[in-house]
């Protein structure tokens, strides 16, 4: 079992919950809002397939984070590390071979980490349901949840959502895990950037974020070059979904859902958003939301505040006459059922 990370915040609250694969535990860190009072908004975020809930929602930029804001707007906020990630147990398998084993943390598994997650949350709150952020390969197994378990779940926030893509070729087969290194983070941060465009990520706060980074993982230093080892799961559900495999079911979502892009997000193109949009036809509520000179990694980047502000204008709601508002938020309930 790894430590329980450092506090981000001196009000900050940590958790292990059980869940996960062989008896493994799940790490969740909790902010209450900044002036509390009895507010039915909560909201957790679910991270991609390359770093956790410190590094994204909770990560402070000159001092401010996301989660800040959607404190000060009066939000719960809960960040979630799937297994083998952040402060959640590693896969038993990440010890051995990544070589000739299946990858490591798909989305059925991350849905079930989540419910875990959700029902936990709603149990402290005593609350019936969440809104959930989700990013990336995160959009996957927050849509599969959303579709098993649509009472557990208030309004959901896709940012550079993956989604089906017509099959061209056959999908690559990744190993059990895999190493991401400094160089490969800042490669891929930046490869979105359009030729003769100024850079959105700034060079001064990646080399913080960075450091950060390789201490999610304590044996980081021992390898050449300094890496990480992460799940491949998400990986292989994304090559999947490139390949006409997406393993979720968009029609099956009940809940408002907005789908938030950059304009050079290359896994959330204008064909994409459209796709998923239109296969969301359960949803009551759709936007599609598109940011200028942003991309998939939009919430590091210099136009991350209007990221916040769309996010958060969603998630408060009013958007629906006040009788289907109320009808989001009935009393608690002792449990919502989920479906295989």
């Amino acid at each position: 079992m790894p430590p329980l990370p450092a506090k981000l915040d001196p009000k900050e609250e940590h958790f292990r919950i059980p869940g996960g694969a062989a008896g493994s535990m799940l790490f969740l860190r909790y902010l209450p809002p900044a002036a509390h009072k009895n507010t039915p908004k909560i909201v957790l975020y679910v991270h991609g397939g390359s770093f956790p809930s410190a590094l994204s929602i909770a990560h402070r930029f000159d001092g401010r984070s996301w989660r800040d804001t959607l404190n000060d707007a009066g939000f719960h906020v809960w960040g979630l590390d799937f297994q083998g990630f952040g402060g959640s147990d590693p896969y038993p398998e990440m010890a051995g071979p990544a070589e000739g084993r299946a990858a490591l943390g798909r989305a059925q598994s991350a849905s079930e980490q989540i419910e875990l997650a959700a029902r936990f949350i709603c149990s402290h709150h005593g609350a019936s349901n969440i809104s959930i952020i989700a990013h990336s390969w995160g959009t996957i197994a927050a849509g599969r949840f959303a579709g098993r378990c649509p009472d557990l779940v208030d309004r959901l926030v896709f940012f550079g959502p993956v989604t089906w893509r017509q099959k061209k070729k056959e999908a690559e087969i990744f190993p059990a895990w895999r190493l991401v290194s400094v160089k490969d983070q800042w490669d891929r941060f930046t490869a979105e950037v359009p030729p003769g465009e100024p850079a959105v990520l700034s060079g001064r706060h990646f080399e913080e974020w960075a450091s950060l980074y390789m201490e999610t993982d304590p044996a980081s230093q021992t390898r050449t070059p300094p890496s990480v080892k992460t799940p491949s799961g998400p990986w292989q559900d994304i090559a999947a979904a490139n390949a006409g495999d997406l393993a979720y079911d968009p029609g099956l979502v009940r809940a408002p859902v907005a789908i938030i892009r950059g304009e050079w997000d290359s896994l959330a193109t204008d064909a994409d958003a459209r796709w998923l949009f239109d296969a969301l036809k359960s949803s009551p509520v759709k936007r599609d939301v598109k940011i200028g000179r942003a991309t998939h990694l939009m919430h590091l980047e210099e136009n991350r505040y209007a990221l916040y502000r769309e996010a958060q204008s969603f998630l408060e709601g009013g958007d629906r006459p006040p009788v289907l508002e109320a009808a989001a938020h009935p009393q608690a309930q002792e449990q919502a059922l989920c479906s295989l």
